[in-house]
């Protein structure tokens, strides 16, 4: 379910207000006891005239806010989402859920990670939990002002509210902070800089709610400067895109100006975090059309693509697999003119033993392992490549290439087909009086392509009495 339609009670503000005050309206839903339990979750009102001119005029221009009351909202009310709220409410800390998984709660859809933001420093959080009996697990994430926290067999990972006070295009050093907006400031996209109070108050500052309802991805502020903040945002940008987006084309000059400057700086990247980043692209919306600006604004070459890739091959392959799930290497093999190009990718990106694999398969055999043309059996081609491998996972390599050739029929004949087993073993030939290993290795495979030959029909016995006929002669 989109945007539209979702069940929001919407109260615009009338006029600016400072970062922590809350709207007028603050009814929960009849009945819903959870909801009314934590309303005074969000902070008390705030005089108006503590706040300075100049952040009166950006607020009235950016602060946003409405009522959300959806079925995903309500689903996260779980035992420990309410244990953990009662105890930052004790505190008197401020809670809210954070980025992404308030996109998606307006998108309708409910988010599989939470992602929670407070007031409270990571030594106050500690000394809380530790006071309460709540365990705390990963600390690594402490020094960024992260704390997670178990309750009731969940995870809640909360983060302190922060600022950048210096970054170098890969990590930050930040400081803590008790203002919202500040926060919101530092992230990168508008449609995950926005907050949610556990009343459903949406807390908006940079207009993401209205971006996600227009379809549009923008960063927040000023594109190179949150991109020169750190350079994985440039595939952020296009990944989000993909997501957002209903129809390709349409970019800020800006934005895509600001890639085209900064694209070099994804090559201080980690290989795995580009690569984390490139499948999310490769498996969403819009992909033959990110995959040509990524050329065009000269970012490829940074992010271990060849540098001269076949465009061609792609836009065909990017049309035999719409629809078909491909795997992200599937689609990234018809860039590669050889092999060399998928041994490049994996120095660069660090990819699995399995992604390398299915790689180095499909530049392979995209042209070799084609369809019988003068046949019946227009599959037995694939079929014998997987009887005579002994890959454990050739029949899901030869669905990816059978994806890439276009070959939809036969790729649904391979998915329904079950790999027969061979039914003579080496015991079985020492049975009939051969004893020679040597022996026993070219009979099994005569054997075997008889079998083939007749479809993969012939039984033991059968197959057998062709070595007692020779022997008999």
């Amino acid at each position: 379910m989109g945007l539209q339609g979702r069940s929001v009670a919407v109260a615009t503000l009338p006029r600016p207000v400072c970062p922590l005050r809350t709207t007028g309206s603050r009814r929960c839903a009849p009945g819903d006891s959870s909801l009314q339990m934590l309303r005074h979750l969000c902070p008390p009102h705030r005089p108006v005239l503590s706040c300075s001119w100049s952040r009166l005029c950006l607020l009235k221009r950016c602060f946003f806010t409405m009522k959300l009351q959806s079925p995903e909202f309500q689903s996260l009310f779980t035992e420990g989402l309410k244990s953990l709220t009662e105890l930052f409410v004790r505190e008197s800390h401020e809670l809210r859920i954070a980025g992404g998984a308030v996109r998606d709660l307006l998108s309708g859809v409910k988010p599989q990670d939470v992602d929670f933001a407070t007031t409270a420093t990571p030594a106050q959080m500690k000394a809380m939990f530790q006071a309460a009996g709540v365990r705390m697990i990963n600390n690594k994430g402490e020094k960024h002002g992260t704390i997670t926290a178990r309750l009731h067999e969940e995870n809640f990972e909360i983060t302190t509210l922060r600022i950048d006070v210096v970054t170098d295009g890969r990590h930050a050093e930040v400081e803590f902070t008790t203002d919202w907006q500040k926060d919101a400031e530092r992230r990168d996209l508008t449609v995950n800089s926005m907050f949610l109070g556990f009343d459903g108050t949406l807390f908006d500052y940079f207009n993401g709610y209205a971006d996600l309802k227009n379809k549009k991805v923008r960063f927040v502020g000023q594109a190179k400067q949150r991109i020169q903040e750190d350079y994985l945002r440039i595939l952020r940008y296009f990944r989000f895109y993909g997501r957002i987006v209903d129809k390709p084309g349409e970019h800020d000059p800006e934005t895509l100006e600001a890639i085209a400057e900064n694209a070099k700086g994804l090559g201080g990247i980690s290989g795995e975090r580009i690569w984390v980043e490139l499948k999310k692209i490769l498996t969403g919306n819009h992909v033959n059309h990110l995959i040509h600006l990524v050329y065009d604004l000269d970012v490829a070459p940074y992010i271990g693509l060849p540098a001269k890739a076949c465009l061609e091959e792609f836009d065909r392959v990017c049309g035999y697999v719409e629809g078909f799930s491909p795997k992200p290497m599937t689609l990234l093999a018809s860039l590669f003119k050889g092999q060399d190009d998928v041994t490049k990718l994996d120095l660069r990106l660090k990819i699995s033993k399995e992604e390398k694999n299915l790689g180095l398969f499909l530049v392979k055999n995209r042209r070799d392992l084609t369809k019988a043309a003068d046949s019946s059996e227009p599959l037995r081609p694939y079929q014998d490549f997987v009887i005579d491998s002994r890959e454990p996972d050739v029949v899901a390599r030869v669905c990816e290439l059978l994806k890439y050739q276009g070959e939809h029929r036969l790729l649904q004949e391979m998915q329904r087909w079950s790999v027969p087993p061979f039914p003579v073993s080496g015991h079985d030939i020492r049975k009939v009086g051969v004893s020679s290993g040597k022996e026993i290795g070219a009979l099994l495979q005569q054997l075997r392509e008889q079998w083939k030959k007749s479809g993969y029909r012939m039984e033991k016995e059968e197959l057998l009495s062709h070595i007692r006929k020779t022997e008999d002669r």
